[in-house]
Parts: structure tokens; C-alpha cells; sequence
């Protein structure tokens, strides 16, 4: 069916492929049904396999000075102290499900080679500042559990590949199968730090309200519940009584509802050697589901593996608390707003309203000056009544991630927002040039405030631009698959949030994507 909706100057065409019911047994329905998913969701992803996403319009890129906030030293002092006298509830949430093998793929690329000694530069880099990392002591001692021979000895005698296997494989340290949280990053005076034991000390110096509790949200993967637990039972105790606190860490995994469905290159389902369907994690826009579960006013998001040791946190601790300090006070105003739309306001307030929700929110709409009063207050408090998120954006520097865009929302207004390159349409010059002008990206840096103006929760699966997806090209068991991703957490899922970009210091992003980064200053101490 063909469907054509608006007038000959802009009319845009839907195109809806029927989903044949009988392609789902009564077996797949059961399936599904265990999985907590509807047949219609299924057959909705099929079809946006069919269709793919649209591109998303963009007004611009943006840059401090138009959607971009840089803060003088002033102003960054009233944050600090707004944060300081915010008495809601905190939460930091960490992804911390993925597994680190994507840490260590030039290692498995140097094991499964026909080489027995380190040829690349990686692999150089790797063995010869082994001793640096601060998995070194451990790693060593798994050597010599399983070889009889330390990692020198290893080295010495041209066993590399042993000492990568150690480091690797379910018999030694297992870090190729391990979530980056439960990793050695940092060496410390009190032994080596996970990243999951930096989160739990930053959460001390930015995170504690009034009654000094730190709640600590992980999102993990089932079948390394345990490992986390056992980690926290040993960390929790000692690092409270350093830092003066009470933690209250909770945890939860990535719902299977919201596993999406994989088709094979013609858009028919791909079946498993069981006929079975095969479902994949949808991305980290799965966990909005999770985010939306919490409680807390204000939450904090970032994720597990931009972490540095304790003496190179003082950046990142008071970027923090101006990002915090930033969005208490841009949330006070917005309260102020809100409880005034309620009664009867003259024109001149509404254009005052509207001032704020240009000019400190970035959210415009051409023919909103023409509206009438009645219609005016009406888009004002659809704006203003939803989610706020502070995210800060550091200078490009080469790091790959997303970055900061002015981009058209569905009502026709336009707002900052943190897109993909892949949701940009490569083909259109015009967008490419947009992408390649950037002058920050996105580091995943986000304070959140989830509640509204009279602390009621927002439902956010009810802010979530489900046209912001992506489709991506896998293999499963050597044939090409199709992958649908739910629109990304800080993306699509939060599209219609009001979003507020500020710069923060490139000190504050120090991403671990491989193991070598650990070798930088940023992880030294």
C-alpha cells in the first residue's frame, strides 16, 4: 500500500510492505512470547528492514556560540555551588555490559596468524610496555601457573602467543570474554583498579547527597552478575570507609524485549540450525528501558571504560559538578516557567517564555512568534514540560563518536542533538560538509534530570524518535545477516528530550577502545 500525504511542494510517501502472518510458526510465536516481545513489534522490524531509516534533516552543526555553551570561570563557579546545595536524588547509571573483546583484537589477530613473533606495531607496542599494564602482575602469575615460565621467560623464548593466550583464554586471566568493568585499568597504591572501582569513587566526589549515600546504577550481562557482585562485596566496604559514604549499587541487565529480530540480505527471516529465530541486543538504546526505571531526580551517564586513576580525576570531578550545577539551574527555570503557563499569561510573558526556550534551550520554531496566545502557551509547555539532559562536548581532536548537531524535529522545529554519522546521509554533499565542519563530538558525558517540574517521573519510551535506528551488516555462522539497532541512549531514544550542550575539558575523555590505550599518560599514574 502507498500512501501520499501533504501537497505537490512537499509530499511525503510512506510505503508499507504487508507482513505475511503465516511467516511465524506457532513455534516462533512461542518464542516470541517467552522473549516478553508482541508479534506486531516483530513484524514491525521486519518492515523497517524493508524501508530503512530516513536521514535526519539538519539545520547545522553546532558550535559554541550557537548550541554550544562555554562557561566562563564565573559562571562555572555558580554551577559548582548550585550543585552543592541541590538536595533531590542523585544516581549515577553505567553501561557496563560489553564484553572487552573488542579490546583485544590485534592480539587475537597475532594468535591466530601463522607469525610466533609480534610483527605490527601494536603488537610490538603490546610486549614491549607489557610491564606498564596493570594487569601485568596477575597475567604473570597465570603464566607461570600454566607454563611454569614468567612472561620475561615467555618473551625470551619466543612464546608470545602464550603469554596473549594467558591473557585471553577461560584457563588464564579470561579478559577476552570479561566486560571491561571488571578489567585491571589503573595501578594503584592499593593494588589495581577496575573500572567499576574508579565509577565507585568518582560517585563519592561528585555523586553523594546530603546524607553522603551514593547510588550506582550498572547495567551487566546475566552471565557476569556474579563476577560484579564478588567485586563490589570485596570494594564496597573498604572504599566507604575512605571516602565517608554509603553506597547503595543496584544492577540489571538488558531486557530481552528489546532484542531485535535478524533477517538474511532479502529481508526473509534468518533461522537458526534449530529453525529457531535468532534475536540480537539492540544496541545500548535497549537500555532506555532501564533508565526509565530509576528513580532518582538527577542521574548521571557515562560509560564504563572513560575512567582515569584517582590522581588525574580532578578535571573530570569538577566538570561534573558545572554540568550539574548547569542543568539544577536550568531545570529551577523551567519549574518557574511551567508553574506560570498554568495561570493566564500576557503576551509579553509568553515571549519571554519563548526567549528562554530559544536562547537557553536552542529549540526554535519559525512560526512561532506568529501563533496566538492560546496556541503559543500550548507549544511552550510541550517544550518545556520533558526530560533535560546537560551533555558535554569536547573539542574534536581525531576520537572517533558522535557529535553535536542542530537537527529538525517532527513538529518542524529544531533542536540540538547528538546524531551518528550513519543517520546523516552520506550521498547529500551539503550534509557531508556539515559532518566534516564539526569542532566538538559527543564523549558520553550526560547529567539527566528525569522528573518534571512538580517531581513527577517522566515515561521516557514516550521521548524515543523510533525513526532514528540503524541497520547494520553482520555474519552469523559465515552468512550475511541484517542487524536492526534501536534508536542509541543518547541519541534517538533521547530526541525528544530538551537537550543543553556544554564544552567540558578534553581531560575529561580518556576512552579505552584497546588494550594499548591503557599505555597512555591518561592511565598512568
Amino acid at each position: 500500500m502507498i500512501f501520499n500525504i501533504g501537497d505537490a511542494a512537499c509530499r511525503i510517501r510512506f510505503v508499507f510492505f504487508p507482513i505475511k502472518t503465516d511467516m511465524l510458526t506457532e513455534r516462533d510465536l512461542k518464542q516470541i512470547q517467552q522473549r516478553g516481545i508482541q508479534p506486531s513489534v516483530i513484524e514491525d522490524q521486519v518492515r523497517r528492514f524493508e524501508t530503512g531509516f530516513p536521514w535526519l534533516r539538519i539545520e547545522s552543526v553546532a558550535t559554541v556560540g550557537n548550541g554550544i555553551e562555554r562557561l566562563d570561570t564565573e559562571e562555572e563557579k555558580l554551577c559548582i555551588t548550585a550543585w552543592k546545595e541541590y538536595k533531590g536524588t542523585i544516581e549515577k547509571f553505567v553501561p557496563a555490559s560489553g564484553a572487552a573483546s573488542r579490546m583485544f583484537k590485534d592480539l587475537y589477530a597475532f594468535v591466530a596468524s601463522d607469525r610466533s613473533l609480534p610483527t605490527t606495531e601494536f603488537e610490538r607496542l603490546f610486549f614491549d610496555k607489557i610491564e606498564r599494564f596493570a594487569f601485568y602482575p596477575s597475567l604473570n602469575s597465570i603464566c607461570v601457573k600454566l607454563t611454569g615460565i614468567g612472561i620475561n621467560g615467555l618473551v625470551e623464548n619466543g612464546r608470545h602467543k602464550d603469554v596473549v593466550k594467558a591473557l585471553l583464554d577461560s584457563d588464564g586471566l579470561n579478559y577476552g570474554s570479561l566486560p571491561k568493568g571488571l578489567l585491571a585499568f589503573h595501578r594503584s597504591p592499593s593494588g589495581a583498579h577496575t573500572p567499576v572501582d574508579e565509577h565507585l569513587e568518582e560517585g563519592a566526589q561528585y555523586a553523594a547527597d546530603n546524607q553522603r549515600h551514593v547510588r550506582i546504577h550498572f547495567t551487566v550481562s546475566q552471565e557476569h552478575r556474579a563476577e560484579f557482585k564478588r567485586l563490589l562485596s570485596r570494594r564496597l566496604p573498604v572504599l566507604e570507609k575512605v571516602w565517608g559514604v554509603t553506597y547503595d549499587v543496584t544492577m540489571s541487565e538488558q531486557k530481552p524485549s528489546t532484542d531485535t529480530i535478524a533477517v538474511l540480505s532479502d529481508n526473509s527471516l534468518y533461522r537458526n540450525e534449530d529453525n529457531t529465530l535468532l534475536f540480537r541486543p539492540a544496541g545500548h538504546g535497549a537500555l532506555i528501558e532501564n533508565l526509565n526505571e530509576r528513580e532518582a531526580e538527577i542521574v548521571f551517564i557515562k560509560n564504563i571504560d572513560n575512567v582515569v586513576p584517582a590522581s588525574l580525576r580532578h578535571a573530570t570531578i569538577r566538570s561534573k559538578k558545572v554540568l550539574a550545577g548547569y542543568l539544577v539551574r536550568i531545570q529551577c527555570q523551567v519549574a518557574q516557567y511551567m508553574t506560570q503557563l498554568e495561570g493566564e499569561c500576557s503576551h509579553e510573558q509568553l515571549l519571554d517564555i519563548l526567549r528562554f526556550v530559544e536562547q537557553k534551550l536552542h529549540c526554535h520554531y519559525a512560526k512561532a512568534e506568529q501563533m496566538g496566545d492560546k496556541e503559543l502557551a500550548e507549544y511552550l509547555r510541550g517544550k518545556l514540560n520533558r526530560p533535560i539532559r546537560v551533555c558535554g562536548m569536547v573539542k574534536n581532536e581525531g576520537e572517533p563518536g558522535g557529535g553535536p548537531y542542530l537537527a529538525y524535529n517532527r513538529d518542524g522545529s529544531y533542536s540540538p542533538q547528538i546524531l551518528e554519522a550513519a543517520q546523516i546521509n552520506s550521498s547529500d554533499p551539503s550534509s557531508v560538509e556539515l559532518m566534516h565542519s564539526g569542532t566538538h563530538f559527543n564523549p558520553v558525558d550526560l547529567v539527566c534530570f528525569i522528573k518534571d517540574y512538580k517531581g513527577t517521573k517522566f515515561n521516557l519510551t514516550q521521548y524515543v524518535d523510533y525513526d532514528t535506528g540503524l541497520i547494520s551488516e553482520k555474519s552469523k555462522n559465515g552468512v550475511a545477516i541484517k542487524a536492526l539497532e534501536l534508536p542509541g541512549l543518547w541519541n534517538g531514544s533521547m530526541s525528544d528530550w530538551n537537550t543543553l550542550f556544554v564544552e567540558v575539558p578534553i581531560e575529561t575523555f580518556n576512552p579505552v577502545k584497546t588494550v594499548n590505550d591503557l599505555l597512555r599518560p591518561q592511565h598512568q599514574f
